[in-house]
C-alpha cells in the first residue's frame, strides 16, 4: 500500500481524510509528536504529505523547509482560501501543489495521482482492484483483462471502486455522494446519474453492464454474476 501522512491537527478533516483515503487503499500516517514532525516523516518515509498551514507549535512552513533538507517527497498543502498569499509562500518553501477547503474528494485524489504517477514506481506495488475476471487501476483508472479493457473517468473509476469494496452490499446514492463529493450538500444527484450511465456504457463494452443493479429509492450494487 501507498503511505501517505496527514499533518492535520483539525480532528475532524483529519478524521475525514482518512477515512476517504483509507477506501482508496491509502496507508494513512498521522502525527504523534507535533515536536518533531520532521523527524516523523523521515521515519515513516511517505509516498505524498498532505499539510495544513496552521498547527500546534510550528506551522506547516517551518515543517516543509524541514522536511526538504532530506527529503524531496510530493507535498500538497490544505489552505483555506483561494485567495490566501500563504499559497505562494508554500510553493516557494517546497509545496508541489495545494487544494482549497472545501475540496471533494475526487479533486484530492486526482491532485495526489497526478504526483505520485511521477514519483513512485508503481511497479513495485499493486494496484489493482480485483473483480470477477477483471482489475480495475487504481492509478491508470483502467478496468480490464488480458483480453480486454476500457478507461474510465477519474469519477466512474472511484464510483466503482466504490462498488466493489462494498459489494455485495447496496451503496446509496447519498454515500456516493459523499465519498466522492464529500458531503455532496451542492452537488445535483443527477450529476451522480451521468456518471452512472456512462460509468455502465464502459462495462457495456466489456459485457458488465447488468452488472450494476439499482435498488430503487436505495442506490446501486454490484454483483459478480447475472
Amino acid at each position: 500500500m501507498i503511505k501517505i501522512m496527514i499533518v492535520e491537527d483539525d480532528k475532524d478533516l483529519l478524521l475525514a481524510l482518512s477515512q476517504g483515503l483509507s477506501k482508496w487503499q491509502y496507508d494513512i500516517i498521522q502525527v504523534q509528536d507535533w515536536q518533531h514532525v520532521a523527524q516523523e516523516c523521515w521515519q515513516a518515509t511517505p509516498a505524498l504529505i498532505l499539510m495544513d498551514i496552521n498547527l500546534p507549535t510550528y506551522d506547516g512552513f517551518y515543517w516543509t523547509e524541514c522536511i526538504r533538507t532530506k527529503s524531496k517527497v510530493p507535498i500538497i498543502f490544505i489552505s483555506a482560501s483561494a485567495m490566501d498569499p500563504n499559497l505562494v509562500i508554500a510553493i516557494k518553501t517546497g509545496a508541489d501543489d495545494y487544494i482549497v477547503k472545501p475540496f471533494s474528494m475526487n479533486v484530492l485524489l486526482a491532485k495526489m495521482q497526478a504526483l505520485l504517477r511521477r514519483t513512485v514506481d508503481y511497479s513495485t506495488i499493486p494496484q489493482g482492484i480485483q473483480f470477477g475476471d477483471y482489475q480495475l487501476n487504481a492509478m491508470t483508472n483502467i478496468l480490464g483483462n488480458a483480453s480486454q479493457q476500457v478507461k474510465l473517468t477519474a469519477t466512474e473509476s472511484m464510483i466503482l471502486k466504490l462498488l466493489i469494496i462494498n459489494m455485495p452490499q447496496t451503496v446509496s446514492k447519498q454515500q456516493l455522494l459523499e465519498l466522492i463529493w464529500q458531503n455532496g450538500a451542492f452537488i445535483d444527484q443527477n450529476i451522480l446519474m451521468v456518471n452512472m450511465s456512462r460509468l455502465r456504457d464502459k462495462l457495456a463494452q466489456l459485457g458488465l453492464r447488468e452488472n450494476i443493479v439499482t435498488e430503487r429509492g436505495k442506490g446501486y450494487r454490484l454483483v459478480n454474476d447475472i
